[in-house]
């Protein structure tokens, strides 16, 4: 039986890596960004990829989404980037607000937009971040979104647990990507140090001393749409690399 995965962020370098895996596995791969000519470009490494062009800060999304679902859903996955803008006492409020109604509002219009192709143990799966759970004085987007969408995967869980269809949230740590390198890039210009000397720091705060990899976080999309996965319901998981220090 065909089923469907909706990716939205796919063509970021975390969505790609996802894509790709899904694609793998034989699911059918709906993709989902803002600019037609990325989806084109990811259409084109990715074979048997489909594409939907749809800007999930916009209600519109809703019904470019829905009108793309020819099968049950057996997942969505929300990984939209959200703009670096410094931290709380110089980031803009606009850009604070903007980046909760992508990750927020956007997950909202995204189950919505799913709503009548879910079935028994269909998966929601946002991705937020670490900043959402460790607040850090320069990361205000990344860190009051993520902390919002992790109420919002509680409350999923719960208004769709008795239908079966469960929630979940992904915590990556720092990955090494083009995003992460304006993290560094806004650090470095605060404390008057260079990149390099921000991202070797960064990797120090693991007790690993590295990043996550982001096919680290595919693998952890392909495993909570396994149908043992049940019990890991409204929970974060925590991929960070050995990074938080608290037991909660």
């Amino acid at each position: 039986m065909t089923e469907t995965v909706v990716v939205v962020g796919a063509t970021g370098e975390m969505g790609r890596a996802i894509c790709r895996d899904l694609l793998a596995r034989d699911y059918d791969v709906l993709a989902i960004a803002r600019s037609d000519d990325a989806l084109t470009a990811l259409a084109g490494d990715l074979p048997g990829l489909r594409c939907c062009v749809a800007d999930i800060s916009s209600d519109d999304a809703i019904e470019a989404i829905r009108a793309e679902l020819v099968h049950d859903v057996r997942g969505v996955v929300h990984g939209p980037g959200v703009a670096t803008a410094g931290g709380a006492l110089t980031a803009p409020t606009s850009a604070v607000v903007d980046a909760v109604n992508i990750k927020v509002g956007g997950f909202m219009r995204l189950a919505r937009a799913v709503h009548a192709r879910l079935q028994r143990q269909s998966r929601l799966i946002a991705i937020g971040g670490h900043y959402g759970f460790e607040p850090s004085a320069y990361a205000a987007t990344a860190g009051v979104a993520n902390a919002a969408l992790a109420n919002l995967v509680r409350q999923f869980s719960w208004a769709y647990g008795e239908r079966g269809v469960t929630a979940h949230l992904l915590v990556p740590g720092p990955a090494d990507t083009p995003r992460l390198r304006r993290v560094a890039d806004a650090r470095a210009e605060r404390d008057g140090i260079t990149t390099e000397d921000v991202l070797e720091s960064m990797r120090g705060e693991s007790a690993i001393g590295q990043f996550t990899t982001l096919e680290s976080v595919a693998w952890a999309v392909t495993m909570l749409l396994d149908p043992r996965a049940d019990a890991m319901a409204g929970g974060p998981l925590y991929m960070d690399s050995g990074r938080r220090h608290g037991i909660s």
